[in-house]
């Protein structure tokens, strides 16, 4: 996310490596740390309490306890991720299920979607960059459980996209017909948010 940032420990510098030049972004430094950017309070949603749904314009809506959601099956996947406060971190570590197994079945004449989140936070992406591989809902991070300061207990993960796209603290996926832009897109962040193409703000 970005906003009142909070960051801890960040050490960034631009990385001049060419063999790393393919996976760094215009405008980006490269970090070894996770700097922690917050909006808002963290919440702290106990499992027991946790769902996740797929919700909107789609014929039946779905709906998975914790429980349910960790039964689910799930993959172990190394990416790149890409802030728009200009850090790229390299290589990191990701439990997650696959936003085609939540979708596996579901019919829908939508073409977007909205990641809505405990917090109130939201975010709006094309239903096609969450599709074919492209997006996980993510609940550990290097081999350990995701902690609320990171999202947990899940979160949404694009690394294709900027990384306030990778919604924390996802409770659900609304399909929708028509593009809605979500919290920081209302304030002005692009809509889409390519870091290759530089889009962190509207007009970009």
């Amino acid at each position: 996310m970005a906003g009142n940032f909070i960051s801890r420990g960040f050490r960034g510098r631009r990385r001049e490596d060419p063999a790393l030049a393919d996976r760094i972004p215009p405008g980006q430094y490269l970090t070894r740390d996770f700097p922690v950017l917050s909006a808002g309070p963290t919440p702290h949603t106990p499992l027991a309490k946790w769902d996740f749904s797929i919700r909107g314009a789609v014929d039946v809506p779905r709906h998975w306890s914790w429980d349910a959601f960790r039964a689910l099956p799930s993959e172990t996947v190394t990416v790149d991720i890409h802030c728009v406060t200009k850090w790229s971190k390299l290589d990191t570590v990701w439990e997650r299920v696959s936003v085609d197994t939540l979708l596996d079945g579901v019919e829908t004449r939508g073409a977007y979607v909205t990641a809505f989140c405990d917090g109130g936070y939201t975010t709006n992406l094309p239903l096609a960059d969450v599709t074919g591989g492209q997006a996980w809902v993510a609940f550990a991070y290097g081999g350990e459980p995701l902690t609320p300061e990171h999202g947990g207990p899940a979160r949404l993960l694009v690394p294709r996209l900027y990384f306030w796209k990778s919604a924390k603290w996802i409770r659900g996926l609304e399909i929708t017909l028509q593009d809605r832009p979500g919290f920081w897109e209302q304030l002005g962040y692009h809509d889409y948010g390519d870091p290759w193409r530089e889009q962190r703000y509207q007009g970009d």
